[in-house]
């Protein structure tokens, strides 16, 4: 019986020692495998990484909610680009919890009108008017909800204002796309010494378009050249005005205009390899020009959305901010086309990428 007894007794003392080995090494396991759950979500959702980024992140629900209503007369490169840098620059602020409302007018001024005073009536906090006639557009739908512009080549002229000074007060601000005519002007002599004729091709419908060739027309007749103004209503007469502006012309010159911007196609079909142009935008350029001194529309949309962040934040007050304008410019060139027309382009010009 004892020794009995005794086997008994060493056999449950081994079970109670295996057992608690096993409860031991469940316990050092299980930590390692539960800590991914707890900081990432199996679905890679909301939530994942929340406890590294609390301390330098804005919580959403702290951030200041605002709709901003984005006004862009047509679809093309300097005007997208333009766009994509606002909102580039206002997603930047996290301390701004920013919906976009992008409605694209198609050309239409008429439909530019429609978009500002669904705006209005929505009571967004902020508009983007890119390209003039949305401009003038929210000017008419508003006078009290802030309206920034962007890719406005002098604003005095497109609302209006006699004796612009650089300010223009009210809800309205922004930004332009305007470079130096002069020497836009004195580009065109200086890659076309021998240019006795130039042919101004620009739609009449856009205000800031018969700016610029009145002011470049100027410049170029006082450098002894013989200037035409070649204008068209819309797309539909381009071709024709074109090609009379061609036939008639050693070099075009054609501004920051949207209509000539979205029809390069027209223009270069008609020009290619048989008359240069120089062009007001990088776009324009690269769709039927020789060389252009250009801005970057990005920039100065990004600068559209500092400018908007500002006072949204109630930094700043609209009436009070002048109109700003890009900080350099770069003398670019389309390699094709220069090329085609057997142009030889200076080494301080940029080939045109893409």
């Amino acid at each position: 019986m004892k020794k009995a007894l005794s086997l008994l007794l060493a056999a449950g003392l081994m079970l109670s020692l295996a057992a608690c080995g096993a409860s031991g090494t469940a316990g050092t396991s299980a930590p390692a495998d539960s800590t991914p759950a707890a900081s990432e979500p199996a679905d890679g959702g909301p939530g994942a990484d929340a406890g590294n980024n609390a301390d330098t992140t804005v919580d959403e629900d702290t951030a200041k909610a605002v709709t901003v209503g984005i006004i862009q007369l047509v679809q093309h490169e300097a005007l997208d680009a333009a766009t994509e840098g606002f909102e580039d620059a206002l997603e930047a602020h996290p301390e701004l919890n920013v919906t976009f409302d992008y409605q694209n007018a198609q050309g239409d001024s008429n439909t530019c009108a429609t978009v500002a005073n669904n705006f209005v009536s929505n009571g967004y906090d902020l508009i983007m008017a890119n390209a003039t006639a949305a401009l003038q557009a929210a000017q008419a739908a508003t006078d009290t909800i802030p309206v920034l512009g962007t890719s406005i080549t002098e604003y005095g002229v497109a609302l209006g204002i006699d004796g612009f000074t650089g300010t223009v007060g009210g809800n309205i601000s922004g930004t332009s796309d305007l470079a130096p005519l002069d020497q836009q002007a004195a580009m065109l002599q200086e890659l076309f010494p021998d240019a006795k004729t130039v042919g101004l091709l620009y739609c009449s419908a856009e205000p800031n378009s018969q700016y610029q060739v009145d002011t470049v027309q100027g410049f170029l007749e006082d450098a002894g050249l013989t200037c035409t103004q070649y204008s068209f209503s819309d797309s539909n007469d381009l071709a024709t005005v074109c090609q009379n502006a061609a036939d008639a012309s050693d070099v075009l010159y054609i501004p920051t205009d949207n209509t000539a911007a979205s029809n390069t196609e027209i223009i270069n079909n008609i020009c290619y390899g048989k008359v240069p142009v120089i062009a007001g935008e990088e776009g324009i350029c690269a769709g039927c020009g020789v060389a252009t001194l250009s801005i970057s529309y990005y920039d100065i949309g990004y600068a559209t959305g500092e400018m908007a962040a500002k006072i949204l934040n109630g930094e700043a007050n609209i009436a009070e901010m002048p109109i700003e304008y890009a900080p350099e410019f770069t003398k670019k060139y389309n390699a094709a086309n220069a090329e085609a027309l057997g142009v030889a382009v200076p080494e301080d010009y940029v080939a045109i990428e893409g």
